[in-house]
């Protein structure tokens, strides 16, 4: 028998129907990522980066929430919702960059700087941001960093994301960390340069994540949620996008009349693109992999999280 192009998206359109019905079955409702793959964005409640998915988390009254990302995305789902089911659909789904520091590591740099606040990106696990000040995002980092009274910050994990900050805010000392966003360092400069080349009417956005000498090419520079915005602003038509694959689904979809170009085949994350319609119909039909934080971290890391979320949400009642 041969298994045709048709026949798989029948098979994902039987996943979709399925996943519809164990939803409001089980009062669930599906978060997903910008990097996800399109079909599971596609199924999803609620699409978005970081901020905007611990956010959602909070408004929600479902009774589960599916969070279709990685493992420190559900950890914040858990931390905000701690009577809420968490399910994570694929248990293995992390992130390389919050493994890039430990409690023990950071609780050394603390004692080296004993008189710094630390902002710790979101991209870490629990038991980290226990160990911080506040929590940020990429959509948000600057503005964390300006609101401290302390002027020695000390920014984990992402040095590249630290290094953005610290050109920003110059009044205040940022000792930066060693993690990186594997997937945002692979891409070079040389690979941009010649994506420009090709589409010299086009403009580059990227992350914060990419390195300084990618940044500094770039015609904007923000989260995932940003460049959502600033494309649908622009007057530009053609776009090369600085950051994973999947948010140009997203970006194809909002702006069916402009056009989007990735400057690098590096631009995938492993772990992002593990989740499938079939995992999280498994996840979503047998409520597993569900993700639990110890009561004694998540207080610790709620406090650094609602701190992230109220100077945000200041920010953006100051603005109106």
């Amino acid at each position: 028998m041969v298994y045709t192009e048709e026949d798989d998206l029948k098979y994902q359109q039987a996943l979709k129907d399925k996943i519809a019905h164990l939803r409001k079955e089980k009062n669930a409702v599906i978060l997903a990522h910008n990097y996800q793959r399109p079909e599971v964005q596609d199924v999803a409640d609620i699409r978005g980066d970081s901020l905007a998915l611990a956010q959602a988390a909070i408004r929600t009254d479902a009774k589960i929430i599916v969070l279709c990302g990685v493992h420190f995305m559900a950890e914040i789902a858990s931390i905000l919702n701690p009577a809420k089911k968490v399910l994570l659909p694929v248990e293995v789904a992390g992130c390389p960059a919050s493994d890039m520091i430990t409690v023990k590591e950071l609780r050394v740099k603390k004692d080296e700087h004993p008189d710094a606040s630390v902002v710790c990106y979101v991209n870490s696990s629990a038991a980290v941001k226990a160990e911080s000040d506040v929590c940020c995002t990429s959509a948000n980092a600057i503005e964390v960093v300006k609101s401290l009274s302390n002027r020695k910050i000390i920014f984990v994990p992402d040095k590249n994301l630290g290094l953005y900050v610290k050109s920003h805010v110059k009044e205040k000392e940022i000792i930066t960390w060693r993690g990186v966003c594997p997937t945002h360092v692979r891409v070079s400069l040389e690979e941009v340069l010649e994506a420009k080349e090709k589409y010299p009417d086009a403009e580059f956005i990227a992350h914060p994540e990419c390195e300084m000498k990618v940044l500094k090419k770039a015609n904007f520079i923000g989260g995932t949620g940003g460049m959502l915005k600033y494309v649908k602003s622009s007057p530009a038509k053609r776009f090369i996008i600085g950051t994973e694959r999947g948010l140009i689904h997203r970006l194809k979809m909002e702006n069916p009349e402009k056009e989007f170009f990735s400057p690098s085949r590096h631009f995938i994350c492993a772990d992002m693109k593990l989740t499938t319609l079939g995992w999280v119909t498994h996840a979503l039909e047998l409520e597993v992999h569900e993700v639990k934080v110890p009561e004694g971290v998540r207080l610790k890391a709620k406090k650094s999280l609602d701190r992230m979320l109220e100077i945000t949400e200041n920010n953006f009642a100051q603005k109106r």
